[in-house]
């Protein structure tokens, strides 16, 4: 059974910075793609980074994170993360990691229904 499971949520203010975690068991994903969505309060969730391993391919949501967000992972560890830096309050929501064994690239790593498995979110507060 996989599980995925997300840590390093929290509350920071403005400016500052937090490291989610996700942590994959009973499947190895080295070979494909782990990836962050966030859904804040009344909206739809949103992709915001994914990390092809396959294919290769780093991709952001470019409107809301590049240049501030860092997605890495360590396939020994079979984990993703997320180095979010210059945190705003608009960053505020639950952040999900997902995880698929396919391999993906730009546009194609967006979709929600890429995603085979989900983990059970990280709350993600920023104030102001």
């Amino acid at each position: 059974q996989v599980q995925l499971v997300e840590s390093g949520g929290g509350l920071v203010q403005t400016g500052g910075s937090l490291r989610l975690s996700c942590a994959a068991s009973g499947r190895t994903f080295s070979s494909s793609t782990m990836g962050w969505f966030r859904q804040a309060p009344g909206k739809e969730r949103e992709f915001v980074a994914a990390y092809s391993w396959g294919a290769g391919s780093i991709t952001y949501n470019t409107d809301s994170v590049k240049g501030r967000f860092t997605i890495s992972r360590d396939n020994a560890k079979n984990t993703v993360y997320l180095q979010m830096n210059s945190l705003k309050p608009e960053d505020t929501a639950v952040y999900f990691c997902a995880a698929t064994t396919n391999y993906c690239s730009g546009n194609g790593c967006q979709r929600q229904s890429f995603y085979d498995y989900w983990g059970q979110g990280t709350q993600v507060t920023v104030s102001s």
